[in-house]
């Protein structure tokens, strides 16, 4: 009950006190108080977006395992449907008919715009609701011609892909001389050498997320102690003379340097010419440049909930690429099992009570630009969102969803991903945030990614080879049923996720 009702019922009480006779008062009194309190101990209604904690809810945990449970049957309508029906395979067909026809799309890009485009417009004749595009500004670098060549000891062509906002070389391009170093603490004890020289890192590839950081700093560092470039091995466990690109930032008061990654086997071949103290000499050309902010989009398509619409579960994948392979793996496998997600329920007639909103960002490989302006868009109704969900990390065979969220959302969740068991998907773990999501997360709302078998994401991420080649049909159904399974069951359950 409101503050207002309970003061419009305390008013009335009065204006009766004062209008019956003196051997009624107490009786009707006695009414209207029993009345009242009935009405205050009414349940406030489900799905109150003010009403998100412990206190907020008003059934016991078993009886929401129970009503999780009777979800079986349709969970099994969208899996059949995803795996076996006439939605077989539509999600791997849909991305290859896009990236066949787009290509990459860099931030910035003109194959970016046609790929907004081209999902605005499939958005909308696959019936979905309020298809709109929400406009953001987003980076806009251009790699331009590159190269390298050593030229001493032998002439040899090395593979490089340019980093994410680098400078350019002189036109002439620099030669220099290659210093090799394994790590950060290496190049700051061998600072006298470095002096005008190219930098080669050939650090220890031990996991993505600790290793990035020589891609990410690896000029700076370099331009600290004088150096004239940087050369990073790629941050990938595997590749077959196949360098990946990326992300790096320039630190005010520290001069820009040109950067680019090289293959693993160009690293280790200077790495081992160095330990025999041989003398290493390359030149390195560059024409990157970056452009004033582009204008650009999110790309946004719901189906509206029949009881809480104002009520939000987000699904999303970014639309945006490196300008190198088809962006098929990294992120059009993410994007499009979510637009799948919908599809299914679409199809089935399956309209659940709040809204189910997708999102494909834009600007996420230049650190979640257009992800963070729609955060400080929408983050007025932050209360309105029950989940954020991101699929960022290849969909490859699912094992379960990642979960960032309290206990109770965790056990929730275990309960909903219950579901999932006919095709062997059921687990739930740790760390579920995500670029473009964890904007919200922060902020204390749910959030959820898919987890699949990573083993080969990174033999391809940011690299020529993320291609449709690396796609597997049957693996994207399983991913779209997962995606669809939970992000309905989350979207109509009466009692919303608890923060």
């Amino acid at each position: 009950m409101t503050r207002a009702t309970f003061a419009e019922g305390c008013e009335g009480l009065q204006l009766v006190n004062c209008s019956l006779k003196s051997e009624n008062r107490m009786k009707e009194k006695a009414k209207l108080l029993s009345l009242l309190a009935f009405v205050l101990l009414l349940p406030q209604s489900k799905g109150n977006p003010l009403s998100r904690d412990g206190d907020g809810y008003q059934r016991m945990f078993e009886d929401m395992k129970k009503e999780i449970a009777d979800y079986s049957d349709v969970a099994k309508k969208i899996i059949d449907l995803a795996i076996y029906g006439r939605a077989q395979n539509r999600s791997y067909e849909r991305l290859a008919l896009f990236v066949d026809t787009v290509g990459p799309r860099l931030s910035g890009s003109k194959n970016l715009d046609l790929a907004i485009k081209y999902m605005y417009k499939a958005l909308r004749m696959d019936g979905l609701e309020n298809v709109h595009l929400e406009p953001v500004k987003i980076p806009h670098w251009e790699r331009g011609k590159e190269s390298a060549m050593m030229i001493e000891p032998r002439n040899h062509s090395i593979s490089i892909l340019g980093l994410g906002g680098s400078i350019a070389t002189p036109p002439e391009g620099i030669t220099a001389e290659v210093l090799v170093v394994t790590s950060f603490d290496e190049l700051h004890q061998r600072a006298q050498e470095a002096k005008g020289k190219i930098v080669v890192y050939n650090q220890r590839y031990v996991s993505y997320g600790e290793t990035v950081q020589y891609r990410g700093q690896g000029a700076v560092e370099a331009a600290k102690v004088g150096a004239k470039a940087s050369l990073i091995k790629t941050i990938a466990p595997f590749s077959i003379n196949s360098p990946h690109t990326g992300m790096q930032s320039y630190q005010s008061g520290v001069r820009k340097i040109p950067t680019a990654c090289i293959s693993i086997e160009d690293a280790e071949l200077m790495a081992r010419l160095s330990s025999r103290g041989t003398k290493i000499v390359l030149t390195l050309k560059m024409e990157a440049k970056t452009y004033p902010d582009a204008d650009s989009f999110n790309t946004v398509a719901e189906i509206v909930g029949s009881k809480y619409p104002e009520q939000i579960v987000l699904v999303s994948g970014h639309l945006d690429s490196w300008d190198v392979g088809q962006g098929a793996m990294d992120d059009g496998g993410g994007a499009f099992v979510s637009w799948e997600a919908l599809s299914l329920l679409k199809d089935l007639g399956l309209r659940p009570k709040r809204t189910l909103r997708l999102v494909l960002w834009t600007g996420e490989e230049q650190g979640g630009v257009g992800a963070k302006q729609y955060y400080k868009m929408h983050k007025v109704n932050i209360s309105h969102f029950d989940i954020v969900m991101e699929s960022d990390e290849g969909t490859f065979m699912p094992a379960g969803l990642a979960f960032t969220g309290s206990d109770k959302a965790r056990n929730i969740m275990k309960e909903i991903m219950k579901l999932l068991q006919p095709i062997n998907a059921t687990g739930v773990f740790e760390e579920g945030g995500g670029t473009d999501i964890n904007y919200w997360i922060r902020d204390g709302i749910p959030g959820a990614s898919l987890h699949d078998d990573m083993t080969r994401y990174f033999w391809f991420h940011h690299s020529q080879g993320d291609t449709m080649t690396v796609q597997d049909p049957r693996q994207m159904n399983l991913c779209a049923a997962l995606w669809a399974v939970v992000s309905y069951v989350i979207a109509d359950m009466e009692e919303r996720v608890p923060v």
